[in-house]
């Protein structure tokens, strides 16, 4: 990590990342499709659920980066012991996280899914899809948190392979316990959820075989003196603005759902579908951020300046082709991308149109990604807070003032215009991060 040149270390450590980030972004899109083919209705559920959802893996990730970034911190200042019970403490704690979130989302969902539908059928798929995909709560922040340690070791593959097995078997899951095969009943969006459940655990097994079969230069301590030691203080300093950076998507959805819906349901649909497909861009975008966070803390612990100011660069180069990419893929086929989840005339065409208006902010957003991404790898948490905070709160007073002015096409073009403004910011802040890391 300290010698390689940077541009094929980056790429080394970013591509087994960016490939299984394909794959869990296809598992999306793939079972938003497959779900889509139950009822518009269905999809609809799945759409209001999935801020809860994602509230779930931001904990579970969040908190995981804090464990990542304290453990290869400790690894490059040579201290094996240290990041030994950093991961020790991690996992037990995002082991209650789960059990926390379990009870909270399954009590909580029926009140959350009447604030935006009174629909009867809606009401009866997101509570039915949410109770049982929720009861997996524990192998999503467990299994997170195993990545997050592989990734801190450096051991990228075996992070893609176990990420690669849950989904695999999701995706074969899917369409058998939705629609039924060989003696397997039809189980609708249940059976979405259920194969979602399943694959989760999967990959925690597969990560749990890896770590006990597989040496590596950390190891899982169990004695009660393990928490005498505060270092579950320095993982939270980092994983609570980490999963308040992920867990604020979920607010924002939330928000744009109540502004949406004043205008017509469809509306909401179509956010729904935009966020399915725009995980295919942003996952591959964090396949780059997770490969990068274990070398910047790294050098960082090793006193490396020069190198992570490097590795910083290419991802960002990275990044911004990536989202180059996504873009002219959303201006030249946005129609058939939402005829893959509706078969809607009206709900294709306006989807059509929001899809190549959000997209124009995905190259310049690329900024804010890497650089909050960055800041997550010097263990500087409230930073990458703050760019979030601008890319997902200050996105929703001016979706409101937009809409007002131009109606529901107003909300889509807030997306370039907070992108553009959260871009400027993060310039701002990592020059002035990297002045006082030289003058260290």
């Amino acid at each position: 990590m300290k010698e390689k040149p940077v541009f094929p270390l980056v790429v080394s450590m970013s591509l087994p990342m960016v490939l299984s980030m394909l794959v869990n972004a296809l598992y999306n899109i793939v079972d938003s499709y497959f779900v889509a083919k139950v009822s518009e209705d269905a999809m609809t559920a799945l759409s209001l659920v999935f801020p809860l959802q994602n509230l779930l893996t931001a904990v579970g990730v969040g908190f995981g980066i804090g464990i990542n970034a304290v453990a290869a911190y400790e690894l490059g200042a040579q201290k094996p012991e240290a990041a030994s019970k950093a991961i020790s403490q991690g996992i037990f704690f995002n082991a209650i996280h789960g059990v926390f979130l379990t009870v909270v989302c399954i009590v909580g969902m029926p009140a959350f899914l009447r604030l935006f539908t009174e629909k009867y059928q809606v009401l009866d798929y997101g509570v039915g899809y949410s109770n049982i995909v929720f009861l997996f709560s524990c192998a999503v922040t467990i299994g997170v948190s195993f990545e997050k340690i592989f990734q801190a070791v450096g051991k990228m593959k075996v992070s893609m392979l176990c990420m690669l097995s849950g989904c695999v078997v999701n995706i074969i899951l899917d369409p058998i316990l939705i629609f039924g095969f060989a003696g397997i009943p039809a189980m609708g969006i249940h059976g979405a959820a259920l194969a979602t459940g399943i694959g989760q655990i999967v990959a925690l097994l597969a990560y749990m075989i890896i770590f006990w079969v597989r040496p590596l230069p950390v190891r899982i301590i169990a004695k009660k003196s393990l928490f005498e030691d505060a270092v579950y203080r320095r993982i939270y300093a980092v994983g609570i603005p980490a999963a308040l950076n992920m867990a604020l998507p979920s607010f924002l959805i939330t928000a744009l759902n109540g502004i949406l819906a004043s205008f017509s349901g469809m509306y909401v649909l179509i956010l729904g579908i935009y966020y399915k497909l725009q995980t295919f861009i942003y996952l591959t975008a964090n396949g780059i951020v997770q490969g990068i966070r274990p070398l910047i803390s790294y050098n960082y612990g090793a006193q490396r300046s020069d190198r992570v100011r490097a590795v910083f660069k290419t991802a960002l180069l990275l990044g911004g082709i990536i989202m180059a990419m996504g873009t002219m893929f959303c201006l030249a086929f946005p129609e058939r991308l939402m005829k893959l989840f509706s078969d809607n005339l009206k709900t294709i065409t306006y989807g059509a149109q929001a899809l190549r208006v959000i997209s124009c902010g995905f190259v310049v957003s690329a900024v804010s990604v890497m650089v909050s991404g960055t800041f997550e790898g010097l263990g500087k948490g409230m930073p990458s807070l703050v760019i979030s905070l601008i890319r997902y709160i200050a996105l929703i007073p001016i979706a409101y003032l937009l809409s007002v002015i131009f109606g529901a096409v107003g909300v889509w073009n807030a997306f370039w215009v907070t992108e553009i403004l959260a871009a400027a910011v993060s310039l701002i802040m990592i020059r002035l991060i990297f002045a006082k890391m030289v003058r260290e």
